[in-house]
């Protein structure tokens, strides 16, 4: 977790939660994130917990099955948060 702590400055990533969804048949995995501008993909990453990072999602995650963004209604973040987000 200290390494992948790391790699959220150049991706400028403020808050990253994954969570998980498990039934008989299968398992789903969501994220939840914030993120500033100007950000680097993780995919131009030279951390090393990134390049592990992909290497599982290629090999885990289904691209076959919709990748759906959800529209932000209300985002809720103390002003004093969020400038310190900036």
């Amino acid at each position: 977790m200290e390494q992948v702590l790391l790699t959220l400055k150049d991706e400028k990533m403020f808050v990253e939660s994954i969570f998980r969804e498990k039934d008989v048949e299968n398992e789903y995995l969501y994220w939840f994130s914030v993120q500033g501008e100007g950000r680097k993909n993780v995919e131009e990453s030279q951390h090393e917990v990134d390049k592990k990072h992909l290497e599982y999602w290629y090999e885990c995650i289904d691209e076959e099955f919709p990748h759906v963004d959800l529209e932000t209604k209300v985002v809720m973040i103390p002003e004093d948060v969020r400038k310190a987000m900036v």
